[in-house]
């Protein structure tokens, strides 16, 4: 085990260096820079902006600056957003998006898993092929329409939850269950591959063998088995959902992540957009790694490497 933390950890560093020097290369190969808009800024004015961010520096010399930055944890000042820097805009961001995020994975959770395991248990039957059918469709929407639609029914026909804003559970309860639905119908679809499966094994015909009801069965044998591709599919899908939905949040109006991570990549904010990325990229690999770790309990067949 320890070995394996070891690896996972020199991997992450590894990983986190790739990730900062391509995004590094890509950004500043792009032709034009944060202040190259159609309203051309003044010679002076614009010397001073470049030598304040360093970009009047030979590439080489921003490139090992700004890793040493990084390194330390200082992500730089916002190049777009006067007065914060880009460790302010995350910790600002961050907890908004992530309890959004928490909100919405758990209704996930709950209406996929439920819905999952009841068509696995009645396959074939009318519940199977209505819930398989609502999965298909909210996988199909998108979640601007699921918005949308969300907001003329609970808010305009049915007037229980606030429009937009943030701040009062009333406000993330809507948002959240139209981020979670594309997740709910996912994770319905693969749990009901999954439980299908376990419960064609040896070990679930054992159990029935011995006189265990229909649901003990499913709930106590088959439903740890057929965890596994769920976990998979919840560890780039947690890390998605916690960093925030760039449309969700915008319809919304709800002040996370989401929107800075788009505006960040349309306005050259080289500095905001490298710290969001490595963020994505530490939440994907903790993420991921946490599922790894969850097979050995799930499953105690499975060795850690």
């Amino acid at each position: 085990m320890s070995w394996f933390i070891a690896r996972r950890c020199l991997g992450l560093v590894l990983t986190l260096w790739c990730v900062f020097t391509v995004s590094f290369l890509l950004m500043r190969a792009v032709p034009g820079g944060p202040y190259s808009g159609e309203r051309k800024l003044p010679p002076e004015i614009e010397e001073n902006i470049k030598h304040r961010y360093k970009l009047d520096l030979p590439i080489y010399r921003q490139y090992l600056i700004e890793l040493g930055n990084v390194a330390h944890g200082d992500f730089g000042l916002s190049m777009r957003l006067l007065d914060f820097n880009v460790n302010q805009v995350i910790g600002q961001g961050l907890p908004i998006s992530a309890a959004l995020g928490i909100f919405a994975l758990s209704y996930a959770l709950v209406l996929g898993l439920s819905a999952g395991i009841v068509s696995a248990l009645y396959r074939g039957s009318w519940a199977d092929w209505l819930l398989m059918s609502l999965a298909t469709v909210g996988i199909a929407v998108p979640s601007f329409v699921i918005a949308g639609l969300a907001i003329l029914l609970f808010v305009f026909a049915i007037p229980v939850f606030p429009a937009a804003g943030w701040g009062t559970l009333r406000q993330l309860v809507l948002p959240a269950m139209c981020l979670g639905t594309l997740y709910a119908a996912e994770i319905a679809r693969i749990t009901r591959t999954g439980m299908l499966d376990a419960l064609s094994q040896d070990f679930v015909r054992t159990a029935r063998a011995k006189g265990l009801s229909h649901l003990a069965v499913a709930l106590r044998h088959a439903l740890p088995s057929a965890m596994l591709p769920v976990v998979s599919f919840l560890g780039p899908a947690v890390a998605g959902i916690l960093t925030g939905s760039v449309v969700i949040e915008r319809i919304f109006a709800i002040p996370g992540l989401g929107w800075h991570f788009v505006q960040a990549a349309l306005q050259r904010d080289y500095t905001l957009a490298m710290g969001l990325v490595l963020l994505y990229t530490l939440l994907l690999y903790v993420m991921n790694f946490l599922v790894d770790l969850s097979y050995g309990i799930l499953d105690p067949r499975v060795e850690l490497k």
